[in-house]
């Protein structure tokens, strides 16, 4: 069996000027959710990326850094286990240029040289402690939690529950949630789980999934998923190509985690391993703090308020990894600061 376990992250630096011309050409004039500008801001956080991955995962055997062929200002480009991926390496030209994260992710497994067993980032997901391969991959499968749960909507310009819909209208098109359910009890119905456990059994006599709880967190892949995938249901898949950013009509690479998670192709990893947070300004002293006390090995810092203090929250959130992290990786030149 092929152990090595490859890490794909996505980077866009919304502060270019350029790519914002180019993205200005593309927008619509009404933003919502999957448009907003600050889907796209940048916190400087990058090489803090790099410098916890170094870190706390050493063992790692690649990594493809996927952009539309930015590449930021320090990054040392010769570093043996970097790869540069351009959309244009594995998207179809005809969808490119391309600020639709859908489309960048529903493609991956047509990168090159990507092995069977990756662990997708965006880059608001951080490595903040040590983890181990087995807590991504056990036995050669993806580790997952189960947890089922109901798609809400916040408001009529989120997009998300409209993306979940479209992803578990596939989903139940292919999966019988009664033969999922009895094929894999043991790791639907864990106390692994812990509070989240009862949701499991509440939801159970539903005669469809309406949608599995998502962590926010690194999302471990095997390649050959998103191949089936795209084998039954790739018309489908493709035609989110065609919209620039994030849409109602849109699937996502959800999808693929939870077909995972359906086939019962994977092992049960137990809730808490790692913490999403939204970066509001009242969180911000308690997000800092969690970050500089390591309290989870993995989180997520979730841009999703437009109106906030940008810069003094990047200042400290810099501040709080710089504690932490405070040496440059052998991903940075070393001439730069």
């Amino acid at each position: 069996m092929n152990d090595k376990i490859d890490f794909v992250v996505l980077w866009v630096d919304g502060s270019d000027p350029e790519w914002q011309k180019e993205r200005s050409l593309y927008c619509p004039q009404s933003q919502n959710n999957g448009s907003s500008d600050n889907r796209y801001r940048d916190w400087d956080l990058m090489r803090f990326w790099f410098r916890g991955t170094e870190q706390f995962a050493p063992w790692v055997n690649r990594i493809f850094f996927v952009t539309n062929g930015q590449i930021p200002f320090w990054m040392n480009v010769e570093h043996p286990k970097l790869r540069l991926v351009n959309h244009r390496d594995y998207i179809p030209e005809k969808y490119l240029p391309t600020f639709n994260s859908n489309v960048i992710e529903l493609w991956l497994h047509k990168i090159p040289d990507l092995s069977e067993q990756f662990v997708l980032f965006n880059d608001d997901m951080f490595l903040t402690a040590p983890v181990t391969p087995s807590d991504f991959f056990k036995d050669g499968v993806p580790r997952e939690s189960a947890l089922m749960d109901i798609a809400t909507a916040p408001g009529p310009e989120d997009c998300l529950p409209h993306m979940q819909i479209n992803n578990f209208s596939l989903l139940n098109r292919h999966f019988s949630k009664k033969e999922v359910l009895k094929k894999n009890f043991a790791k639907f119905f864990t106390v692994q789980y812990g509070g989240d456990l009862l949701r499991n059994f509440l939801l159970a006599p539903f005669q469809y999934f309406s949608c599995f709880r998502d962590s926010h967190l690194p999302s471990s892949y095997l390649k050959s998923t998103f191949t089936k995938v795209w084998e039954k249901e790739g018309e489908l898949l493709e035609n989110c190509g065609t919209n620039k950013f994030r849409s109602k009509q849109d699937y996502t690479h959800w999808l693929m985690k939870c077909w995972q998670i359906c086939e019962g192709n994977f092992a049960v990893r137990r809730t808490g391993w790692g913490h999403h947070y939204e970066l509001w300004e009242d969180d911000i002293k308690k997000i800092c703090r969690s970050i500089e006390r390591q309290t989870y090995p993995v989180i997520c810092l979730n841009d999703s308020k437009a109106d906030i203090a940008f810069e003094d929250m990047k200042k400290m959130l810099k501040e709080s990894f710089t504690h932490i992290l405070p040496d440059l990786s052998e991903f940075e030149q070393t001439d730069y600061m």
